[in-house]
């Protein structure tokens, strides 16, 4: 379950650098560096896993799970994007 919980995260994050929706340094905006935080998490949790380090892999994947999963869910909803004006009008 984790190869596949690793195999669909690194899916987001490879296609989350093809969003260009929001610049601000030339083509990159705040969602790629959270793309670059979710990638280090994974990186860092699965070694650590390999390694038997049980507590480092638990909050490197719960890193990765705020980050992935918490902050874009607060970066979707921003006044101006498409999500808020779905949900608020």
């Amino acid at each position: 379950m984790g190869y596949t919980w690793i195999a669909a995260m690194v899916t987001v994050v490879v296609s989350s650098l093809f969003i260009h929706v929001s610049r601000m340094l030339g083509p990159f905006g705040p969602i790629h560096l959270l793309s670059i935080w979710v990638a280090i998490c994974l990186f860092i949790g699965w070694r650590s896993a390999r390694a038997h380090r049980v507590r480092a892999h638990r909050i490197w994947f719960i890193g990765t799970w705020v980050g992935a999963l918490g902050i874009n869910f607060w970066f979707t909803f921003l006044p101006g994007r498409i999500m808020h004006q779905v949900v608020f009008g």
